[in-house]
């Protein structure tokens, strides 16, 4: 029996799809941007089979294409705020709904933190990826992600501070 291209995908897509999205929805903060680069991701693998491409770890590939997709959005999004034409910015709180003020505030501080260390972040307490496949999905070496992971620990923390010492100064967080 020959597998094709369309049953290799929809194997992958099946079985990814629920944990890309939510990885990226953790990487970006949003549902709707993540379900644009979550088609986007499974669109380039499918492109990928088509071209014949075949993986080791399918899983860390998608992660990896992930990871860059929200990583380009996030330098996109990033200089669209420094364009003078938008004016006003939707209230975080309103867009996710129900969300408690500390899950805003550690969401914020995860947002705050470059892609260099979030991306890793993310896979490896989020997504409990081991440190050997956050490296393997990134290229990187594990002693690599290990530094990462300790670095984006310690900015997390020092943005979740700076973000709740703003709200006491305001009175906000009392």
């Amino acid at each position: 029996m020959v597998i094709t291209n369309d049953e290799t995908f929809e194997t992958l897509f099946r079985q990814y799809e629920q944990s890309i999205c939510s990885y990226l929805a953790r990487l970006t903060g949003d549902r709707g941007v993540a379900q644009q680069l979550a088609q986007e991701t499974f669109l380039r693998a499918y492109r990928a089979l088509v071209r014949g491409e075949r993986w080791d770890n399918p899983r860390a590939w998608l992660y990896r294409v992930a990871s860059r997709l929200a990583t380009d959005d996030y330098r996109r999004r990033r200089l669209l705020r420094w364009l003078p034409l938008r004016d006003g910015q939707p209230d975080p709180r309103q867009a996710l709904g129900e969300a408690t003020a500390d899950k805003l505030a550690v969401q914020a501080a995860l947002a705050a933190l470059p892609p260099k260390y979030r991306v890793p972040l993310v896979l490896y307490v989020y997504e409990e990826r081991p440190v050997a496949e956050v490296a393997q999905t990134l290229g990187l070496s594990v002693s690599a992600v290990k530094m990462r992971l300790s670095r984006a620990r310690e900015m997390l923390r020092d943005a979740y501070l700076s973000l709740n010492e703003g709200k006491d100064q305001k009175g906000e967080g009392r």
